[in-house]
């Protein structure tokens, strides 16, 4: 998917949980371009296999991960922080939700002045 697409759909996901707003758009590009980039290693990977094998300059084989589920897995990791952020994850939301439903506290002052003001 490109990041166009990737970008849309975050948009929509933010305001389907009630978190998007207009500000978060730089987050949401960056997000947007690690899932792109996200979806363009999975391409190379294709159907090969996830782990295969290396020679080293010494002419030993060795079995390695794939460097493509390498790139995968860490674009996933940097992506889900993003996810997480903009309160697309269980986790994000209630963080996002908690703190947006603290309620603030007032000083006596601040109280006092509301009184009078009757």
């Amino acid at each position: 998917m490109d990041r166009n697409t990737w970008k849309k759909k975050i948009i929509k996901a933010c305001k389907d949980v009630g978190t998007y707003q207009k500000p978060f758009e730089a987050i949401i590009d960056t997000l947007a371009s690690i899932l792109e980039k996200r979806d363009l290693a999975e391409e190379m990977l294709g159907n090969d296999d996830v782990i295969i094998e290396h020679t080293n300059q010494g002419g030993a084989t060795n079995l390695t991960q794939h460097p493509a589920v390498r790139l995968i897995n860490d674009l996933n990791r940097d992506a889900l922080a993003y996810w997480r952020d903009l309160g697309l994850t269980p986790k994000g939301l209630k963080a996002i939700n908690e703190e947006a439903m603290k309620e603030k506290k007032s000083d006596a002052l601040t109280e006092a002045l509301k009184e009078l003001g009757g």
